[in-house]
């Protein structure tokens, strides 16, 4: 037989428009037409279980994707349902019907239409977007003659005898010059395992090539030095995983086996802290695996990867309409077969189904999370640390969150304690519509770096005061957000306005206006604030101090890339400890006029370098006056 006809196209010039447009990552052909045929395979296996249908193959179902780099193309066949010449017609040659919406209209009442991954549409002209000639080698479950059907991207097709001899369909592709990097084996095989990892159907690769060479060196070696059952064993074995554990029962689950997943999937050899894994019905279908990753460094914040599947089938990375912003931050797998597959982000944007997902996956985590603190407290303890960021950005972004998982934060104390904000304060905190704003505030005094504010933390530490760790990036956001729930809190840096805490009541402030002359006219510094305070501590002669809302404003302005110098004077107070010798030689009649002048100097300098690094001027002034010091020493 042979047959010539023209497509069926509804609209005018589609063909450009596919190969260039339809998609915009053109290795989406790999996912389009190995799903169609899964489906196929779908299809054949539902008309024999509603009987209908009978297979006298006896052998597995699977599909087979061969390249061939020295022929140009790339075959995809499947075992499937086949295709009659009036199934061609309806859904080859006419653009745009989807085959699996007829069949599911058709046996609506026999089975369960999520068990066909189709709704594709336009999915096997994905196909041109990389093929210069599309040819579809097909043979009916019904029987008849094998069918050949042939388009070269244009708008006529030919349709003659083909060659199978078997049940099935073989989309033989001739990739087009621009598009020959498909040919490389690895490179293919990449995007299969990126497509279809997990699709119920094993999917075998095959390297026409090698298997040419292997014969050929076959013929040419020994016989007995050659283990088939080896080279056999290789090539059974499919890519992709057919039962992937986020598929099975949570209670079917052990950790081993979740630690296995989270390797292959991820790559990632580092295990991760613990995972949450979804199973849900009703009232939408979800199932997947949320993983919290150990975070190496503080810039892995925004390197998490979600994984989007559509009945096992690969959609994207990330899509944030779906998963709640802040998860994006962990690793893990969602298969919604309630999602198309193709589908526009004003969609997502706009779907009311989509946003019951996201709030559903939301407070799932918080759930988890809540579990872990009452029923497995120190092992929440143990990693709070590493999940913090993710817990505070997820209070950021959503308030619901927040509000589910507020009583559960925790925060390590100097002691390397964890504790939530009420076992701090020794209170719980009153509710935010009953705060009044001239009530007075609970002071929370934190440490961002351990080494920069090493002089304040031994202080505290010395005068039995609490403070709390918040080393992170993200922790400057967090307290403002904390601090706008909770009026009655404030929030101050270690180094901030707390010499009245560190104090043992009221200093001496007579000498106060003499010594702050000293301090301006060594420093040059008409504008800076000298503060006497009584500390409780006699190895600690001068401390910086800056104010909170300067300090914070100068972090906003360097987070969005303004020019920041230093923190003007009038942000930062010099502390003077009364109690140190050192301060009190300032006001002694005995010392000289010089030495006072160097003393205030280096003062200043010392209190300096324990807040912030100095400036490459200052901090050669003071190498050299240190030698100057060393000198003296020495005479």
């Amino acid at each position: 037989m042979s047959k010539k006809g023209n497509l069926s196209i509804h609209s005018e010039n589609i063909f450009p428009i596919i190969k260039k447009w339809l998609y915009s990552d053109h290795d989406i052909f790999v996912r389009e037409l190995i799903s169609n045929a899964a489906d196929a395979i779908l299809k054949f296996k539902k008309l024999c279980d509603i009987g209908e249908a009978a297979d006298n193959l006896n052998e597995p179902f699977k599909i087979t994707v061969t390249v061939d780099k020295e022929a140009s193309t790339i075959t995809i066949s499947d075992n499937g349902i086949g295709l009659t010449e009036e199934e061609i017609e309806k859904y080859i040659n006419q653009i745009a019907f989807s085959g699996a919406e007829d069949f599911l209209s058709k046996y609506k009442d026999k089975m369960d239409d999520d068990q066909i991954i189709g709704h594709f549409g336009l999915g096997f002209y994905s196909a041109f977007m990389v093929s210069s000639q599309v040819q579809i080698n097909t043979l009916s479950y019904e029987g008849g003659e094998s069918l050949l059907w042939t388009c070269d991207g244009g708008t006529t097709f030919e349709l003659e005898e083909g060659t199978r001899t078997t049940r099935g369909t073989d989309i033989i592709l001739h990739i087009a010059e621009e598009s020959r990097e498909f040919l490389g084996f690895y490179h293919l095989s990449k995007i299969v395992e990126k497509y279809c990892s997990f699709m119920s159907i094993p999917i075998y690769m095959v390297d026409a090539n090698k298997k040419t060479e292997e014969a050929e060196e076959t013929e040419e070696a020994d016989v007995e030095d050659i283990d088939t059952e080896e080279v056999d064993e290789a090539q059974a074995k499919p890519i992709n995983d057919i039962n992937p554990l986020y598929t099975l029962p949570p209670a079917e689950c052990t950790d081993d086996q979740y630690k296995d997943f989270y390797r292959k999937t991820f790559s990632d050899y580092h295990e991760p802290l613990f995972w949450i894994h979804l199973n849900m019905d009703y009232p939408f279908k979800l199932k997947g695996i949320l993983y919290f990753p150990k975070l190496q460094n503080d810039f892995e914040i925004a390197e998490g990867k979600i994984k989007l599947y559509n009945n096992q089938v690969f959609v994207a990375d990330n899509i944030k309409e779906v998963i709640p912003e802040f998860l994006l931050l962990l690793k893990g797998v969602l298969d919604c077969p309630d999602l198309p597959l193709n589908v526009s982000r004003s969609f997502l944007q706009n779907d009311g189904f989509v946003k019951k997902i996201s709030d559903y996956i939301t407070k799932k985590v918080a759930d988890k999370l809540i579990s872990l603190y009452k029923k497995e407290n120190e092992k929440y303890k143990k990693f709070w640390d590493d999940i913090s960021p993710f817990i505070k950005y997820g209070c950021l972004r959503d308030q619901k969150f927040s509000d589910k998982i507020n009583d559960y934060i925790l925060f390590k104390t100097l002691d390397d304690e964890h504790v939530t904000m009420a076992e701090y304060l020794g209170h719980d905190l009153p509710d935010a519509k009953d705060q009044k704003a001239d009530e007075p505030q609970d002071k929370i005094f934190y440490v961002s770096d351990k080494e920069k504010q090493s002089q304040y933390i031994e202080l505290f530490k010395e005068n039995n005061l609490h403070a709390i760790y918040l080393p992170h990036p993200i922790d400057a956001s967090f307290i403002s957000h904390i601090e706008s729930r909770n009026p009655s809190l404030k929030f101050m840096r270690i180094d901030s306005d707390v010499s009245g805490a560190l104090g043992e009541g009221e200093a001496d402030k007579t000498n106060e206006g003499e010594i702050a002359s000293l301090f301006k006219v060594a420093l040059n510094q008409d504008d800076i604030k000298v503060s006497i305070e009584n500390l409780n501590s006699d190895t600690t002669p001068s401390m910086i101090l800056v104010s909170e809302e300067g300090r914070r404003m100068q972090e906003m302005m360097k987070m969005y890339g303004m020019p920041t110098d230093n923190l003007p004077a009038s942000d930062m107070t010099l502390v003077l400890n009364q109690n140190h010798t050192l301060i009190k030689n300032l006001t002694n009649d005995s010392v000289d006029a010089t030495t006072k002048d160097l003393i205030c100097k280096h003062l200043y300098d010392l209190a300096l370098i324990s807040n912030q690094s100095l400036s490459p001027d200052a901090m050669k002034e003071f190498l050299m006056r240190n030698c100057e010091l060393l000198l003296n020493l020495t005479k």
